[in-house]
């Protein structure tokens, strides 16, 4: 296992150093999106072949619920690049929503 702390910029600027290699750069949002939602269900699938009834067939190849989640966070780091998006900023926005609106929503340890 990895140790090295990685911030949400670090992750950000990998990806942005990976796809500026290529002379087609970042895909439309729109593909993005697409790529995402086909990311989302290959996790989807994961996560039912591990805890749902459908177990993998022998002839399936191995993947995991982990490296499924790094796809996710590649696309999700593309899209927020290709529009000028800080991830660090997005999640903040959001996890300020959540503390606030559903601070008394669920039972306190």
């Amino acid at each position: 296992m990895n140790t090295k702390v990685v911030t949400t910029k670090d992750i950000q600027q990998r990806v942005d150093n990976y796809i500026s290699q290529f002379k087609e750069g970042y895909f439309s949002p729109l593909a993005l999106m697409a790529r995402l939602t086909e990311e989302v269900g290959e996790l989807a699938r994961e996560v039912n072949h591990y805890y749902g009834e459908k177990p993998k067939k022998a002839t399936e190849k191995e993947n995991t619920i982990e490296d499924e989640l790094g796809d996710i966070l590649f696309v999700i780091a593309s899209i927020a690049n290709s529009l000028d998006i800080d991830i660090a900023d997005s999640f903040n926005r959001s996890m300020t929503k959540f503390e606030t609106r559903d601070k008394d929503r669920w039972t306190k340890i």
